[in-house]
């Protein structure tokens, strides 16, 4: 194919984000993604987004740095929307923060692979939403090497906060401003949340989030996550089921 009309194709899915203090991001979508787990099926739109390292860079140049940016050994955070997102009255949305052990593996150490799919089947069954999928969030904001640090902790009795701590952190390090720019570009209606943490709601809202109201969402309880759970309500403000 001609190069000239490939970046063309490109240009049209991309989109230039700017702001003078909290630097530029590049939004990319949306692209068809037909999603299948068990027996549950639906096609979702799935936008990404580069938070760009240089002020008033042009999508040409984006693409050109590509090669050299190493994006492979870095984390991007993207989105998958359903629906009418933009005009339909009724949005729900989830903040997800990115679990390599819960979502991948399976790992019932945690619920996050639960709240993840199951969040997908709500957006679905409401018909319009959408999942941020939150790559910087590992942890809490800590990141993968140092969460597998305070597993180690946790196996030595440190619940999630104390583990934290000990390795040096703030309980909760996550930021929201870049997925609310996100979502700011694509609705300007206000959006139900989908979260047991109502710190986060309010953390979101103060950033200048459109949300009034949150959902709760409980489930895959079990014996090796129970202590985890108990945890989130006890210390960090979780509303109890």
């Amino acid at each position: 194919m001609e190069k000239k009309h490939t970046k063309e194709i490109l240009y049209k899915k991309m989109q230039m984000i700017h702001h003078e203090s909290e630097g530029d991001i590049c939004l990319v979508g949306p692209v068809n993604l037909p999603i299948k787990q068990g027996e549950f099926e639906a096609t979702f739109q799935w936008y990404t987004w580069l938070k760009l390292d240089q002020p008033n860079r042009t999508k040409e140049e984006v693409l050109a740095s590509l090669v050299d940016a190493d994006l492979a050994d870095k984390q991007q955070s993207s989105v998958l929307v359903y629906g009418d997102f933009e005009e339909q009255e009724e949005a729900i949305i989830r903040m997800h923060s990115i679990c390599h052990t819960g979502d991948i593996f399976g790992s019932q150490r945690c619920d996050c692979g639960y709240q993840l799919h199951e969040s997908m089947k709500m957006v679905a069954e409401n018909g319009t939403g959408a999942i941020f999928y939150l790559a910087n969030h590992e942890g809490r904001g800590i990141g993968l090497f140092s969460k597998s640090l305070a597993y180690i902790l946790q196996e030595e009795g440190f619940d999630t906060v104390e583990a934290n701590h000990a390795l040096g952190f703030e309980d909760d390090t996550r930021s929201y401003e870049d997925a609310i720019r996100v979502l700011e570009t694509l609705r300007q209606k206000p959006t139900t949340l989908i979260t047991n943490n109502p710190k986060k709601l309010q953390a979101l809202k103060e950033h200048g989030m459109l949300a009034h109201d949150h959902i709760p969402l409980w489930g895959g309880a079990t014996e090796t996550n129970r202590f985890y759970l108990n945890t989130k309500i006890k210390k960090s403000g979780h509303i109890a089921e």
